[in-house]
């Protein structure tokens, strides 16, 4: 299914970074398997499904039909990110056919009609932020529907790639219909069903053990993002309490702050994704997820909170604090399970969008990209480098060539950024520098966190360094931004950006100098970063 998405995609976000994810259902909804894809889609793909049949009754299920969805509040996540999903039947008897599954996926639309290009970092409601579909059926009886389709094309600013996206999406998930039926004709269903169970009790009982290893009682952390996005000078906090209490665990998240002006905000689905992901980190991290995931494992969450926003709180930017979120499950528990956590990681996407009209076709173009950084360290290990950020997980950074080929820009300089990771034992991962050359004038919008609460050291171990954007570096127009949206740039200007490391682990002192001197040698730390660091002269 993943493969059939990628090579078909038109879009490079899809094909080039994999800003997609697709799975496999069983009748009652429960995974039956789900690519790596991104992590923070974990546990919410089922979620479209159920809204649809609790909508419209489980009658509604047709053999041929393929459906669409985006609501941020009924388990989509912002509207740029579109679930196609339909059922799977086999044939049981004469003139008859049974529901044994579903397929679904999700990818990242390049646009969706919001009021700028590709999405706004000053969006004040859903309704700014693009087409927003309830569960609608795309495909009837293996016909696509004309007026659904027609609705998307003239709604959306890129009809071409966008449609071509949206069938590359259809035919992945026909992909896994066919081989979803295949399985059922060579094993029998009843087969599956009793491997499946055997499956979901093997992982129950992994995941009980886990937390029944852990200490009982009451673990909290909190943390803040720097703002909404729209009221600047105003930090958003994120509080976490776990209770853990033989082999059950609770997440509740009721006292962050209530749900923002400005885009940030999310719906309780994408809060409980996050939540299992930090809670997986943790339990089973080797093991892939299913439908016996997560059986011990409860959440709280508040409505009308920036993690339980209802209609119509701005959705767009939706990822920041669940980021945050899944760092702070690692905070809470560490006194609990030290040898389990790592320090913050960068923590945030990152985002760089950039519009304009490219003067070599003379089209439109938009572009959007993720950006890398440092994750924190654990006990045995240094954080890693230009990684992406753990919401993302198997999504890529696009690479220079596709960038330069594909718009009027050209990328000057892409390094690691040397001292970015926070010192300790264990190293915190570095940041990464990337220098955009505009080959003609465009937009550009960024979403950079992470300022005010740069990744976190645990046990002695320091912080990271925080983000750092600058247009015209060393020019008289010289300027630092971290959100903006539409900025106006002209041919010849210069955006900077420098993401954030990790938190280190472990006190600095501990640190085996040998390995400092590899870290200078590597352009992980500069000569007087080894010196500020780590007290030690490099240079002797």
């Amino acid at each position: 299914m993943n493969a059939t998405l990628i090579r078909s995609a038109y879009t490079p976000i899809i094909y080039e970074g994999g800003d997609c994810v697709v799975a496999l259902l069983d009748a009652e909804h429960q995974v039956l398997g789900q690519s790596a894809g991104l992590p923070i889609f974990l546990g919410n793909l089922e979620t479209c499904t159920r809204a649809t049949e609790e909508r419209f009754g489980r009658a509604v299920w047709h053999p041929g039909d393929v459906w669409i969805l985006n609501d941020s509040y009924l388990g989509g996540t912002h509207l740029n990110d579109i679930t196609i999903f339909g059922p799977v039947f086999v044939e049981a008897g004469t003139d008859a056919e049974q529901l044994v599954g579903f397929t679904a996926s999700r990818a990242h639309w390049i646009d969706v009609g919001s009021k700028d290009p590709g999405g706004s970092m000053d969006s004040t409601s859903i309704f700014q932020e693009g087409l927003r579909l309830g569960p609608q059926r795309l495909v009837v009886g293996g016909v696509e529907q004309e007026g659904l389709v027609d609705i998307i094309a003239t709604n959306v600013r890129f009809p071409y790639p966008t449609l071509g996206d949206m069938r590359a999406m259809v035919a992945c998930i026909t992909m896994g219909e066919k081989r979803l039926q295949e399985v059922v004709e060579r094993f029998g269903l009843d087969v599956l069903l009793a491997a499946r169970d055997e499956i979901f009790r093997q992982t129950e009982a992994l995941e009980r053990a886990v937390i029944a290893a852990i200490p009982d009682g009451v673990y909290s952390a909190e943390g803040v993002l720097d703002n909404d996005g729209v009221t600047l000078d105003a930090p958003v906090p994120i509080r976490l309490d776990v209770t853990v209490r033989g082999e059950t665990i609770d997440f509740d998240v009721t006292r962050s702050a209530d749900q923002q002006t400005g885009p940030v905000n999310c719906g309780v689905a994408q809060a409980v994704s996050a939540l299992r992901v930090g809670y997986k980190l943790l339990v089973s991290p080797d093991l892939p997820g299913n439908g016996g995931s997560f059986r011990t494992m409860t959440a709280q969450v508040r409505e009308g909170s920036v993690l339980g926003a209802v209609a119509p709180a701005a959705c767009q930017w939706y990822f920041s604090h669940l980021g945050l979120l899944i760092d702070l499950v690692a905070k809470a528990l560490a006194p609990a399970v030290p040898d389990r956590v790592a320090g913050a990681s960068f923590g945030d996407s990152m985002i760089v969008l950039t519009a304009g009209n490219d003067p070599r076709t003379g089209r439109d173009y938009v572009t959007l990209e993720a950006t890398v950084g440092g994750w924190g360290a654990w006990e045995g290990s240094d954080g890693e480098t230009a990684l992406i950020n753990n919401v993302n997980g198997s999504l890529k950074d696009l690479p220079v060539e596709v960038l330069e080929t594909r718009y009027p820009m050209r990328i000057s300089e892409y390094r690691v950024r040397p001292d970015s990771g926070g010192a300790g034992r264990f190293r915190g991962g570095d940041g990464v520098v990337r220098e955009y050359e505009m080959l003609t004038d465009c937009t550009v919008s960024l979403w950079f966190e992470r300022s005010q609460q740069p990744a976190w050291g645990l046990f002695g171990g320091q912080d990271a360094v925080g983000p750092d954007v600058v247009v015209n570096p060393g020019r008289p127009d010289e300027r630092r931004v971290l959100k903006v949206n539409g900025m106006r740039l002209s041919a010849g200007d210069v955006l900077r950006c420098s993401t954030g490391g990790g938190g280190g682990y472990g006190p600095a002192a501990e640190r085996d100098p040998a390995r400092v001197r590899e870290n200078v040698l590597d352009g992980h730390l500069t000569p007087a970063g080894a010196r500020d660091q780590f007290g030690l002269d490099t240079t002797a």
